[in-house]
């Protein structure tokens, strides 16, 4: 078979992604904070692209109106220069100033107003730190101060001890039975039972340091603790021979203990939200603002954009970061477009939210919005990833809009989150005597929405909002 060469025409289509296209595509799923730190990235590289910056109103007067100042202002204030230069003012204050001149001069070298905001600020103590400083004011020798300062390097985040009293001894060349004392001695630290191996060893530390030494209570802690998570209050009952309000009594001292005595000094700081939108009631109808704080305007820059007129090797590459910009400029427009849009289109679905509360949730899906709004549904997940929206209710994320519907008898349909809410009111309102179980649950949804749920639901729904089930929410009186 010979092998020859043919032309042939093909017609076909396809996607092609170009460059621009990837950039508008993530533009969208960015959250706000990810959004200005690309912005000013790509403010950085390319020079055809500057900040528009809101000009202040300056204070001092112009060289103009300077010029038509009077010679008697002009004569007043080189003579107040002049004596500024002349004037000792430290003879003149002499020992009446209420600093020395050295105290004065570390002022000056050091002024408070040169600093930085942050460089003010203290950091906050850790859990490391705060042992540190208390290992140095105890009366350790120098193996013991090293056998305290491993121990404190081997906690985890909660104060508890991650090695063993072998390996301890192994790095510091100490006995164990020295390492032993130096552990309990740590142990008695703020925290109180900081260095604990256990949890159970961490609450007798506690006890023994508050003066518990009631015998029921310490085997209680030692022995049945997991008992005690379980609520099998009726074999502690009978076994230790005591009423139900003595076991009550033990229960509140224990749950007044600290398990975690490590926790408090957590470096995890709080993650604030910063909302893209506001949703405002004006009347009776809803007003949607978009979140333009802290988002740079962007204009092609003047002095880049004369220098392309000019012939010359750089125009080309000139060209080539103008169109880089002005893609940037239209991506982000198109973003905020599309965000206003798909909020525009929540409100509308979910209007009886913004008017009541959770309670009057309505199922939606992502392509009830993108049929409304005549975009993708991609699109629309892409635009309500990682985004916040300020309603007349609290702070929501724009995926918490979306829910799943349950049938109602009648034929109609509810939303999940009315349901959760409904279910999360009732937990709180039973008797803790006799919590209510997840059939219940299901029986008395039935008979205020006439919505059809099974128990395994309930249990889904209760399980996803960290609730108990009936037996671990039984008080115990």
């Amino acid at each position: 078979m010979a092998l020859e060469l043919r032309q042939q025409l093909k017609l076909s289509q396809q996607l092609v992604m170009t460059p621009q296209l990837q950039q508008a595509i993530k533009l969208l799923q960015l959250s706000r904070l990810e959004l200005v730190e690309s912005v000013q990235q790509e403010l950085m590289e390319n020079p055809l692209l500057e900040e528009v910056l809101v000009e202040e109103e300056r204070s001092a007067p112009t060289m103009a109106e300077d010029s038509h100042a009077p010679d008697a202002t002009q004569e007043e204030g080189a003579m107040q220069r002049e004596l500024m230069k002349t004037a000792e003012w430290d003879d003149y204050l002499g020992d009446f100033a209420s600093t020395t001149r050295q105290a004065t001069g570390r002022e000056y070298e050091a002024s408070e107003e040169g600093m930085s905001f942050e460089a003010r600020l203290t950091s906050k103590t850790s859990l490391e730190g705060h042992l540190s400083w208390q290992i140095n004011l105890s009366p350790f020798n120098t193996l013991e101060r090293a056998i305290a300062d491993d121990i404190v390097g081997n906690l985890d985040a909660m104060g508890y001890l991650q090695s063993s009293v072998e390996e301890i001894a192994q790095e510091t060349g100490a006995d164990s039975a020295l390492v032993e004392k130096v552990l309990h001695d740590l142990q008695r630290f703020d925290p109180v039972g900081v260095a604990a191996r256990t949890p159970r060893e961490c609450l007798l530390v506690q006890l023994e340091v508050y003066g518990q030494t009631d015998p029921v209570l310490l085997e209680i802690v030692s022995e049945h603790l997991e008992d005690l998570e379980k609520k099998h209050y009726k074999l502690l009952a009978k076994k230790f021979k005591i009423t139900f309000e003595e076991i009550k009594a033990y229960l509140d001292i224990i749950q007044s203990l600290d398990p975690l005595p490590g926790s408090h000094f957590s470096s995890s700081e709080p993650m604030y939200v910063s909302p893209d939108a506001f949703v405002y009631k004006y009347g009776d109808d809803f007003v949607i603002v978009l979140n333009e704080e802290g988002l740079p305007k962007l204009q092609l820059s003047p002095y880049y954009m004369e220098d392309m007129c000019r012939a010359g090797k750089e125009k080309e590459y000139l060209q080539d970061k103008m169109r880089s910009a002005q893609w940037l400029m239209k991506s982000l427009y198109q973003r905020q477009r599309t965000l206003f849009k798909v909020l525009e289109s929540i409100v509308k679905f979910q209007r009886e939210f913004f008017e009541h509360g959770v309670s009057r949730f309505k199922p939606l899906i992502l392509k009830d919005v993108a049929d409304d709004i005549g975009m993708h549904e991609s699109t629309v997940s892409r635009i309500t990833t990682s985004k916040y929206v300020a309603t007349p209710h609290g702070i929501y994320e724009l995926k918490f809009f979306f829910n799943s519907s349950l049938e109602l008898d009648d034929g109609t349909s509810v939303g999940s989150e009315s349901v959760k809410a409904l279910i999360k009111k009732l937990f709180s309102e039973e008797d803790p005597k006799k919590p209510v179980s997840d059939e219940q649950i299901a029986d008395i949804l039935k008979q205020k929405l006439q919505v059809n749920i099974a128990r395994r639901t309930v249990a889904k729904y209760r399980m996803a909002m960290g609730i108990d089930s009936s037996s671990k929410r039984k008080a115990v009186l």
